[in-house]
């Protein structure tokens, strides 16, 4: 191999060790999670039990929250274990609640708190999941990268 070829490796990712940006990344992504896993059983149980206007209505959006849960956690879930497919899920459900964070800051009410908490959780998750760092755990390899 000539010098050009070598590098010097990322100390975390040469000696197996996971970067704490991808910890907290991961962390970020498995609590947003839970939180849609709860909110959805949350809805659910007061469309079954509760007076809702659409009981239907509100059956299936608890079920369907509970199910779009299972991105956020599986990606979460990869990115403990190091797996590079896992950035993309964890991505894009960063790119989904940002939106749902900034429209709650303009519902006014509790939902204003809860669209800030939402808003800097994902800009901070996307912040962390797009970090060279993490990239290089994930071994991500950019465009004509590939070896």
């Amino acid at each position: 191999m000539s010098s050009e070829q070598t590098s010097v490796p990322d100390t975390a990712a040469a000696d197996g060790t996971r970067p704490r940006r991808l910890t907290y990344a991961a962390t970020l992504a498995g609590l947003e999670g839970v939180a849609l896993f709860v909110g959805g059983l949350w809805v659910l149980v007061l469309g079954i039990a509760g007076a809702p206007d659409d009981r239907q209505q509100a059956v299936t959006l608890g079920i369907t929250l509970a199910v779009l849960a299972l991105l956020p956690l599986l990606a979460a879930r990869g990115l403990l274990l190091r797996r590079g497919w896992s950035r993309g899920p964890a991505v894009i459900t960063q790119l989904m609640a940002l939106p749902v964070g900034l429209n709650m800051l303009k519902s006014g009410g509790l939902a204003v708190p809860v669209g800030i908490v939402l808003a800097v959780v994902a800009v901070t998750a996307l912040v962390l999941l797009i970090n060279r760092e993490t990239t290089q755990a994930l071994n991500i390899k950019g465009p004509g990268r590939a070896e």
